[in-house]
């Protein structure tokens, strides 16, 4: 299992409506960034992600799964360059985790929200992943 980091504007697609899409999830669409889209290629059905709100917020509120692995993004029109994964929402985090939290934490230096901050579908290490879930209230 790999585990990875989504950002979203809340305004434009927030963790409340991630949540309300249900069990079958959505699309991660819109990503027009080629290290992003091939981070994207490299998900399985199952791996995990934290939900991060970026501007507003700057934030991780949740945790998703990923439903379905990459396919032509639908909101590309006919540009095959572009795919995306559907996620679906798995639960909250118990105490969400900001920005700065992150930043603050030596554990979490060469994460690449601190390192890549534009990037908005990123890769995280099982560590980062541990120290964050346990920086948000989750016992494991």
């Amino acid at each position: 299992m790999a585990y990875w980091l989504f950002k979203s504007e809340p305004d434009a697609w927030s963790w409340d409506e991630q949540k309300a899409a249900g069990r079958d999830g959505t699309e991660w669409t819109g990503v027009r960034n080629y290290l992003a889209r091939n981070n994207m290629r490299a998900m399985k059905v199952g791996d995990l992600g934290f939900f991060y709100h970026s501007n507003e917020g700057k934030e991780i509120v949740g945790l998703v799964e990923v439903a379905k692995t990459a396919h032509h993004d639908s909101t590309a029109s006919d540009d095959a360059r572009w795919e995306c994964v559907d996620i679906r929402a798995v639960e909250d985090m118990p105490q969400p985790v900001t920005l700065a939290a992150v930043k603050a934490n030596p554990k979490l230096a060469t994460m690449a929200l601190v390192t890549s901050m534009r990037l908005s579908v990123q890769p995280v290490t099982e560590d980062e992943w541990a120290e964050v879930r346990r920086m948000g209230g989750f016992a494991s």
